[in-house]
């Protein structure tokens, strides 16, 4: 739809230190001894102060080596590690750990090791946030802590949303509200949450999701001190089966003639971003907020998918969008690490695979296969792997026929870990089989895993979509990925991973398309409904056409992804 190292405890590794004023004071004793004993006749008064200073520098050494190989770094935290030598300086590592002032200290690490130990798996930071990104994301922060459950903000707020009582614009504290109701399957859900979460720092919105079923076990709290979860007591139910078709929808809104004063008679509006949503929903994508949404203090949105490259056509946040991401490719990377970490179980799941099947491979390589026809296997889609993998040099190609004499593995041969994901087991176990059968023809030793095969999608199951969430973070601490069109899985495991995948195109008519796949032009996910709406011209367009930096997806012709034009 989405396993690192564990982390060691204390410090991995220290610098030899001796304690050099403690020895050369006792050698200065000795040689003083020795004097003493061609002309004193006290000798054993000398030897035993050498005894004394030699006992003292014992005790006093490891705590001078300690606090000298500590020196401008921060002792163990409470979760009981410590940032690897292997990065460089301790400023160095932490700097790596916040992605760049991304994230925020003061949390317990105990709570959510991954918040900052996923940066430990990372090779590199496929893109850093700029400034001005960090400085709104402190202000929506702070947003969030005003505003959030708990608040008598909040509370005040949704006691007159459950009064049904009339208002517009915010409240008295300032606050109004995004409500996300994210559903489908957990890459469905993930795209949609930081899709939402951009949409709520754009229009100075606290942020609160529809928990679902299994939400509050897949992620920890990506806000300090309040919950991004919206509370059980809410006054509106049956969130996921509000419809387009409400009177309170922004479809109803923009079809009458005075939207203005027919907000100011609702407690809240609801936007339906279904993919398969109406040409009236879609408008919200041209809304400058200041329309008539700012208005309403409590918006309800529903959506299944990834819709930033649509505000990047509004000309009224382009400004805004240009500032914070100077790479428009970095949306869905930046966005994601900042506010989607699993929680400790989860977790390790992550790490204890990695560590068990793909950390010592000198190259990693993940496959994603999802097949849109049905749980049973097919043939033509494991041709297309095999062709994709191949054409593209992914996997090296087996010998036809085993010599008489086999040789012994060179000894410095490479070695090359593959991680395939999939609710079917069968295409794995082809690709197993075929370097267990074969040798290589490069000498390269081959190893394929598979986590999981669930055999059938399972939304909102727990222990399903933690499953999912782990093979998704999997994913993304590959070297390399294959992913399957029009998968919002693989969509998530390339884009956490920074990743431009080689994307296998969707088969028709059960035949392996040809070419196999192609090297898609960014790592961000694509938006599956698209406008079709010029919000400048005010008339119809092709909206991949637009502006440079949104383009039609490779695995879908009519939709629309974030690049950054060379």
């Amino acid at each position: 739809m989405d396993m690192e190292r564990g982390i060691g405890v204390g410090i991995t590794k220290r610098p030899s230190q001796q304690c050099s004023g403690a020895v050369e004071t006792a050698a200065a004793h000795r040689a003083g001894a020795a004097e003493e004993d061609d002309e004193g006749p006290c000798p054993w008064v000398s030897g035993k102060k050498t005894i004394t200073c030699l006992a003292i520098c014992l005790i006093v050494s490891p705590l001078l080596i300690l606090l000298v190989s500590r020196r401008g770094s921060p002792f163990p935290s409470k979760s009981g590690w410590a940032s690897p030598t292997t990065k460089g300086t301790s400023q160095e590592s932490k700097k790596d750990v916040l992605m760049g002032g991304l994230l925020v200290p003061g949390f317990d690490d105990r709570t959510c090791i991954s918040r900052h130990g996923s940066a430990l798996y990372r090779k590199n930071t496929a893109r850093s946030p700029c400034p001005h990104l960090v400085r709104r994301l402190r202000e929506q922060e702070a947003l969030q802590r005003r505003c959030g459950p708990g608040t008598a903000a909040f509370r005040r707020a949704a006691e007159r949303l459950d009064s049904r009582r009339n208002g517009t614009g915010a409240g008295e504290e300032g606050c109004s509200y995004l409500v996300l109701v994210p559903y489908r399957g957990l890459g469905n859900r993930m795209l949609a949450m930081v899709s939402a979460f951009l949409y709520a720092m754009l229009t100075g919105r606290a942020l609160l999701v529809d928990r679902g079923e299994s939400l509050g076990d897949l992620f920890c709290e990506p806000f300090h001190q309040t919950s991004w979860l919206l509370p059980p007591e809410f006054p509106i139910k049956n969130l996921e089966g509000l419809s387009g078709e409400v009177p309170e929808s922004y479809r109803n809104l923009v079809q009458e003639d005075r939207p203005e004063t027919s907000v100011s008679d609702l407690s809240y509006v609801f936007v339906d971003l279904d993919h398969a949503c109406t040409y009236h929903d879609k408008l919200f994508y041209c809304d400058d907020h200041r329309r008539f949404l700012h208005r309403a203090p409590w918006l309800l949105m529903r959506t299944d998918g990834y819709f930033p490259p649509a505000l990047f056509l509004n000309p009224a946040y382009q400004d805004e969008l240009d500032r914070l991401f100077p790479r428009k490719d970095s949306v869905f990377y930046l966005l994601a690490h900042y506010l989607l970490h699993p929680t400790n179980k989860v977790w390790g799941l992550i790490t204890r695979f990695y560590d068990s099947y793909l950390r010592d491979s000198d190259e990693r390589l993940g496959i994603q296969v999802r097949v849109f026809d049905g749980d049973s296997p097919f043939k033509h889609i494991l041709d297309q792997i095999t062709a994709c993998t191949s054409r593209e040099r992914l996997l090296p190609a087996v010998v036809p026929q085993e010599p008489p004499f086999p040789a012994p593995a060179a000894a410095g041969a490479r070695s090359k870990a593959v991680l395939m994901t999939g609710l079917n087991s069968w295409y794995y176990e082809n690709i197993r089989w075929r370097y267990w059968q074969s040798a290589t023809a490069t000498g390269e030793v081959v190893s394929v895993h598979q986590p999981s095969h669930e055999e059938h999608q399972l939304s909102g199951n727990t222990t399903h979509d933690m499953k999912a969430l782990a093979e998704m973070y999997l994913l993304s601490m590959t070297d390399a990925v294959v992913t399957s069109g029009w998968s919002t899985f693989g969509y998530v495991g390339h884009g956490l991973g920074g990743l431009s995948p080689w994307v296998m195109f969707k088969p028709v008519n059960l035949t392996t398309p040809d070419p196999p796949c192609r090297r898609a032009m960014s790592m961000e996910p694509c938006l599956h409904g698209p406008p079709f709406y010029d919000c400048r011209a005010k008339r119809g367009a092709n909206t991949g056409k637009l502006v440079p930096h949104v383009r039609h997806c490779e695995d879908m012709s009519w939709g629309l992804k974030l690049v950054h034009p060379e």
